[in-house]
Order: structure tokens, then sequence, then C-alpha cells
């Protein structure tokens, strides 16, 4: 992260809500480095900047149009240590599936809590996952009626402890949840991901529990 504060650049057409978003975050010690109005400016500043979160309003105007998977998938190309936020109006037609599966820690809802946007925020810098409950429930129903489809088969290459990690990380639990069901430490637990994420051949523990979701371990 950029010294003891997280690095922030806000992609999002609404300067009001922008305004808002740059107050609450400021408040709570994050560093907002530059702000955008669309995707092309905010990748560009993306991979200049190469911020800690990229808050991406999946709905913001791209040029030439692309849809959400795009830009998500072009601020990941521009900085792919950055962890992107998806900060979604509630009214939003864009596939929360498809834009996790580009590459998205989180994915909130605009009319979440302040709290809620922080600790999404937070998550996201960690290298964690959060996701709006709205959002959460679709999301399971969808993988679950789409198949396995070509992704890689969790019990075939995890090993046992490793498989009760994911299907922990499936169910919504942090790090020191995980490590206080499985009594063992946080850096243990950190490194059972470290190890799924690269035998599953996933970016993000949201696409990992994507994947296990889709093998039915939850």
């Amino acid at each position: 992260m950029s010294g003891e504060r997280i690095g922030v650049v806000l992609v999002d057409a609404n300067v009001l809500f922008r305004t808002g978003l740059r107050a609450l975050l400021e408040r709570d010690g994050m560093a907002i480095l530059a702000e955008a109005p669309s995707v092309a400016s905010g990748v560009r500043l993306v991979e200049r900047l190469r911020p800690d979160v990229a808050v991406v309003d999946p709905d913001a105007p791209a040029t030439p149009v692309a849809d959400a998977r795009e830009t998500i998938r072009r601020v990941k190309q521009a900085a792919p240590a950055t962890h992107v936020l998806a900060l979604s109006a509630p009214s939003t037609r864009q596939d929360a599936v498809d834009i996790v599966c580009m590459g998205c820690s989180c994915f909130l809802l605009k009319d979440a809590p302040p709290e809620t946007i922080l600790a999404g925020v937070r998550a996201a810098a960690a290298g964690e996952s959060l996701i709006a409950p709205k959002v959460a429930a679709s999301l399971v129903r969808r993988l679950r009626a789409s198949g396995a489809g070509e992704l890689p088969q969790p019990r075939s290459v995890l090993s046992g402890r490793e498989q009760e990690v994911l299907r922990l990380i499936a169910a919504g639990k942090d790090n020191d949840a995980i490590a206080t069901e499985l009594f063992i430490s946080r850096h243990t637990v950190k490194n059972h991901i470290s190890s799924i994420l690269l035998k599953l051949e996933v970016t993000n523990r949201v696409q990992a529990a994507v994947v296990a979701v889709r093998a039915a371990m939850v």
C-alpha cells in the first residue's frame, strides 16, 4: 500500500457522488490519488499512479463503448497489482458474475452504508473480498445454475486443508474467521490462499469462491 495509507483512484461519471465518496474515504485516512469521469481517463490514471484500489462504477462511460467486463479488464490490465472495487448503482443491469470473473475483488452497491463502503475499500486493498448481500444471492443462484463449465475442479487439485479453506472463503469468511474456525494461524491461512489461487489459476479470492460454488462446495 501507499505507506500506511490506502491509495485510491475513483472512476465515476457522477461528480457529486465522487465528491461525497472522496470526503468519506479521506475522513477515514485514505489517500485519493486522482478522480476520473470515464473509463478511458481512469485507466490512464491507474496505469500511471498504480493505486492500491481503483473504485470503479461499472456503468461509467467508456470510449470506445465497452461493457462492464471490458471496463474491469482494462483497469486490471493497466495495473495488475491494483485491486478493483466495483461500486454500482442499485438499478444496474450489469452482470455481477461476469464482473467478478474479470478480476474484481469487491462488488458493492452505491446505497450501501458508508461503513460498508469503507470496509469494501479496506478489504480490496488487503486482497480480500466483499460482495453486497443483494448481489451475492443472485450470484450464487446463477453460479449453481450454470454448472462447472471449463473451470478447474478443486477436489482434484487441492489438498484436504485447502478445500476446507476454499469452502470457508466461498462462505464469506475473512482470514481471521478462517484461522479461528480451523485452529490455524492467520499466516498459515494466507499461505493456503496463495496456494489455492495458484492451483486454480485465478487471481483473487472472489474468483476462487466462484470455482467453489460451481463445484457445489457450499
